[in-house]
């Protein structure tokens, strides 16, 4: 894990350039702008302390939001998570995958899709992410905090009708009939069932859904990740998605190496 911003690699940028081709910037590459707004994820700074050595905020920030409107940057680390799985000898769609979510305090100003998390008393919001058997984030959903773990699950679900592959969920008891009864329709199982604690052997992973703890651990090292400073809680989920596929693209770059 890389512990600064690094621009992308000609190797890297291979990977992602595809996507960009009808949809480039008239006065500055695609590559700088998507480099920017990889700083901002890691800096975790605002938009107008963004580096003087890219392109102006502005500039920036519009193309974040037209990136993230369109569904490119969700597209970018979906197509990267494939692209991964079959470097490490895997079919590009899983047909097992965990679910989790995590409550997150926003920062000042944050008004909208905000609530109380009971149970952690949290403040802010949550963030529900669908992962395959090895860590690789396939959806994020981003709501309020008091919204019911299940009920934040079925938002994840039409996002992943593309893998035709998929078969089962494994989550908590949270995700317990609501989740399950909405995967059903999409013609996939829910697995709720958790390992009893054991006294003689301390913490017991559960099994195929560790994973998901270690991906939100892995999303701790961005800066703009450690509160909640979006007012869009869309923008939240692009900054996740912007995250995980910089960590990919840094896996796959040290496959070459």
């Amino acid at each position: 894990m890389q512990a600064k911003h690094v621009d992308l690699t000609d190797f890297q940028w291979q990977y992602i350039k595809k996507f960009f081709v009808n949809d480039r910037p008239t006065k500055y590459s695609s590559r700088e702008m998507f480099n920017a707004i990889q700083w901002i994820t890691r800096a975790g700074t605002q938009w107008r302390n963004l580096d003087s050595r890219f392109p102006k905020w502005q500039s920036v920030y519009y193309y974040f939001r037209k990136w993230k409107r369109s569904g490119l940057i969700i597209q970018i680390i979906i197509e990267l998570t494939k692209i991964d799985r079959q470097e490490q000898g895997q079919k590009p769609s899983p047909s097992l995958l965990a679910v989790d979510s995590q409550s997150i305090k926003v920062g000042t100003g944050i008004s909208i899709d905000k609530g109380i998390d009971g149970n952690k008393k949290i403040n802010g919001r949550k963030r529900s992410i669908a992962v395959d058997i090895d860590g690789r984030i396939v959806a994020v959903y981003v709501g309020a905090a008091n919204q019911h773990d299940g009920e934040a699950g079925l938002e994840l679900l039409p996002k992943l009708t593309q893998f035709e592959r998929l078969e089962l969920f494994r989550g908590d008891s949270a995700y317990g009939k609501v989740f399950a009864e909405g995967a059903e329709i999409f013609g996939w199982i829910t697995d709720t069932i958790q390992n009893p604690p054991s006294k003689d052997r301390g913490f017991v992973p559960q099994k195929q859904r560790w994973q998901v703890e270690r991906t939100f651990g892995w999303l701790n090292s961005y800066r703009r990740l450690s509160k909640d400073y979006e007012k869009d809680p869309r923008s939240s989920e692009a900054f996740i998605a912007l995250s995980y596929s910089n960590t990919i693209l840094i896996r796959l770059h040290e496959y070459r190496l």
